[in-house]
């Protein structure tokens, strides 16, 4: 855990403040990779996850941007309404479940709003190696476009392509024509709200690009109905022990209130923070992090969310 001065708070778009976080006594931040995220743990006990935006080699700072959600569970109205220039904050180390390809040829890249703050770090670190890339920013209309500034200053600007919703020039991404023909050396990287992301990541698998060439993360989960939901059993392989998993809650928040430790982070299913290995049952998989084949493998799942198809479920724990 890292105790960070809030440095500087700023409006970088309607709705959206970005905070550049600082050590107090001045010295260098852990190194971190572009793509990764902090845990930002707030007064009230919330802890939310923000991806770090600046040039990875900024290691003096951390630079997160903040989208104020009007459905906000708590997060990022207290970011943008709580916390204050010259505040004090905890924030974990970073970690990266979002990374670049190191020996990919090309790299295209795709935000949707807020969706740009993982991408704007890669497209620093990509601009610093030399590497053949671009960067797509769609918006709904300039006041709600962040860092478009930073954009327009950054060495990588020629290679920037800004979609705006409101522009009377038709500037709309066409996802099926960018994606059209998969590239065997490219690689997609896609960052935004959900429709978006399912837009973009269907163009890219009708187009057929292949799964391990396109990357993504999302910021929320879909919406699901419990309604039908069922209990069932969990038994950790190592001990034999056996726990019943109430319709109403997940297995994390069971094992975690009987001692069993899971690390996890989101406890939406978007971060992967807490796969676990499944060896026996079949899940059903409500996560966002894994792909189409991953879930057809039933080997694995994210315990926060995801539930099972069978009476019980044998876990590697």
């Amino acid at each position: 855990m890292l105790q960070v001065l809030v440095n500087r708070k700023s409006t970088v778009a309607d709705g959206i403040c970005s905070f550049e976080l600082c050590l107090a006594n001045g010295e260098l931040l852990p190194a971190f990779t572009a793509g990764a995220h902090v845990d930002v743990h707030l007064p009230s006990g919330v802890v939310r996850q923000y991806s770090l935006c600046n040039a990875p080699q900024e290691r003096h700072r951390y630079l997160i941007g903040v989208l104020k959600d009007p459905s906000s569970r708590g997060g990022s109205q207290a970011m943008h309404e709580w916390v204050q220039q010259g505040h004090t904050l905890h924030i974990s180390e970073p970690r990266n479940l979002f990374p670049l390809v190191g020996d990919g040829a090309r790299h295209l890249l795709i935000a949707g709003g807020i969706g740009i703050t993982p991408l704007l770090a890669m497209a620093h670190e990509l601009a610093r190696q030399g590497a053949d890339f671009e960067l797509h920013y769609c918006f709904r209309s300039p006041d709600h476009a962040a860092f478009l500034d930073e954009l327009a200053r950054a060495a990588f600007a020629g290679r920037v392509v800004l979609h705006d919703d409101s522009s009377t020039e038709p500037s709309t991404l066409d996802a099926r024509a960018l994606l059209q023909t998969p590239d065997p050396g490219g690689h997609i990287y896609v960052c935004g709200p959900g429709g978006f992301m399912d837009y973009i990541l269907g163009c890219a698998a009708a187009a057929g690009w292949p799964q391990a060439q396109v990357h993504r993360e999302f910021f929320t989960a879909a919406p699901v109905d419990p309604g039908a939901d069922q209990a069932f059993d969990v038994q950790l392989a190592r001990s034999g022990k056996v726990f019943r998993i109430p319709a109403d809650r997940s297995v994390f928040e069971v094992l975690d209130e009987a001692g069993i430790h899971i690390e996890t982070s989101c406890e939406q299913g978007v971060c992967g923070a807490c796969i676990t290995r499944v060896l026996q049952g079949t899940p059903d998989h409500r996560d966002q992090f894994m792909t189409d084949a991953e879930h057809a493998s039933n080997d694995q799942f994210t315990p926060c969310c995801s539930r099972a198809k069978t009476p019980c479920l044998v876990l590697d724990l």
